[in-house]
């Protein structure tokens, strides 16, 4: 998968994020973690792509990476508080988990890559 694609699914989970955000009340603290950690995924996977060489690359998609599990406790933890319903949050957490899966493998490759010269 390229980049931008990764890019790409990482925005529209964030504005997917964004918008069940709006839609909260009350509890703005925790919608505010929510919010913040879902939105950095793709900023992170963004300044990936103008990082100064491979180990700054491998660095902000594994922040990145980071911000995907962060963003899975929050969900996880809006459904068992009843703020939000499973159905709604399943889709999200799929999507997150695909998001997770892709950049494993990213840094994986990058990882493997990185002495390899071009």
């Amino acid at each position: 998968m390229t980049e931008s694609k990764l890019r790409d699914i990482s925005t529209d989970f964030a504005v997917k994020i964004i918008k069940l955000c709006e839609t909260i009340k009350g509890h703005y603290s925790l919608v505010n973690q929510l919010e913040r950690s879902a939105t950095s995924i793709g900023a992170n996977i963004h300044e990936a792509n103008y990082a100064h060489g491979k180990p700054d690359f491998i660095a902000k998609l594994q922040i990145a990476l980071k911000e995907c599990y962060e963003t899975e406790y929050w969900l996880e933890l809006f459904v068992k508080s009843d703020i939000l319903n499973r159905d709604t949050a399943i889709d999200l957490y799929n999507q997150c988990g695909t998001i997770r899966r892709i950049l494993i493998a990213s840094i994986n490759t990058a990882k493997e890559n990185k002495d390899v010269k071009r």
